[in-house]
């Protein structure tokens, strides 16, 4: 990859600098179906030794074990490559949705638990995963800020939070970097959300950047969702609106055709060219796609290939919604 394209991006006003593109963890505990520590270790792993800094995991995620694999990944020295992030807010409801606790004592609770986890005495950076309607985000925010000033915790994010929610809890403690889904294929929640962290100098990083692989090209039909895979109750993998999404996901087809690369390094060169305050944190389970996303730094879009992917899947084109009609309730609060 170019040193021009590998430009570090610094995460809003914070010292932290991180590869632009990162990696995200979440597929390594269960949520798309069955995985391997060693193989998830090892590719971390690669992904380290190829540049990547920016390593996102949760609380959420298998409820510890993430962190808990993310620990062991990073002991042996390679704690130093890393800009080690995580999250806290969601609580285990079985049978259920999740819930959410944004108290000030659940939140210093929680990052005790995730230092231990993680095996580490600082987290880098530090989301709130849900916000708790029933908690002033100002008093979750004071409390991380603490969290800031004991030295356990270097900058602070929010996942998932509204424009006026991002300026509330801005004004306690500079925010670092907000996070939210956004791909070619989403894009109302977080673009909205732009003008805001843009406004304030907080960065912006995206989660599924390729649609949870719908953008990759490599789900056709409902049946190539393998058995325990989450993705099998997302509305839009459902069949009539999975059918609908792929015909907008041609757009991206054909360009990468043009080009001679694949469709989902043609997603996440559009996401990079959107600027430099974006990092896309794309998940896999395997390291040749790892390899095969650090490609779409290679990929340097003209602003008409920019401008003709935007129309063809403009804000809004997306079938069906972001998650499960239960768990929406939970996001852009």
């Amino acid at each position: 990859m170019t040193a021009v394209s590998a430009k570090a991006r610094r995460l809003g006003g914070s010292a932290l600098e991180v590869f632009p593109i990162g990696l995200g963890l979440m597929s390594f505990s269960g949520a798309y179906g069955k995985s391997d520590d060693a193989e998830a270790i090892r590719v971390i792993h690669h992904a380290l030794d190829r540049g990547v800094t920016l390593l996102d995991s949760s609380d959420m995620y298998g409820w510890g074990h993430n962190e808990t694999l993310l620990g062991r990944a990073l002991a042996g020295g390679r704690r130093a490559r890393a800009i080690l992030a995580t999250k806290f807010g969601q609580t285990q409801r079985p049978g259920g949705a999740n819930g959410v606790d944004g108290r000030p004592e659940y939140v210093k609770a929680a990052c005790e638990a995730s230092l231990k986890r993680l095996g580490v005495e600082t987290i880098d950076l530090y989301y709130q995963h849900r916000v708790d309607p029933s908690v002033p985000i100002e008093e979750t925010v004071g409390a991380m800020a603490d969290l800031v000033k004991a030295g356990k915790v270097r900058a602070l994010g929010l996942s998932e939070a509204r424009p006026e929610t991002i300026r509330r809890a801005h004004a306690v403690h500079p925010l670092a970097a907000v996070q939210s889904e956004y791909s070619l294929l989403f894009r109302v929640d977080a673009e909205e959300t732009l003008k805001t962290t843009r406004s304030l100098g907080i960065s912006f990083v995206a989660y599924s950047p390729l649609g949870r692989s719908l953008l990759t090209g490599a789900v056709r039909q409902a049946t190539d969702i393998p058995e325990g895979d989450g993705r099998g109750r997302h509305p839009r993998f459902a069949a009539d609106n999975l059918a609908r999404n792929l015909a907008k996901v041609a757009a991206i087809e054909a360009v990468a055709q043009a080009r001679g690369c694949r469709p989902g390094q043609v997603a996440l060169a559009w996401l990079l060219a959107q600027g430099d305050d974006i990092v896309p944190i794309p998940g896999t389970k395997r390291a040749e796609r790892v390899d095969e996303n650090l490609a779409a730094l290679d990929v340097a879009l003209s602003a008409d290939e920019v401008a003709r992917l935007s129309a063809a899947l403009p804000p809004g084109a997306a079938a069906g919604t972001r998650y499960p009609e239960a768990q929406m309730k939970a996001v852009y609060l």
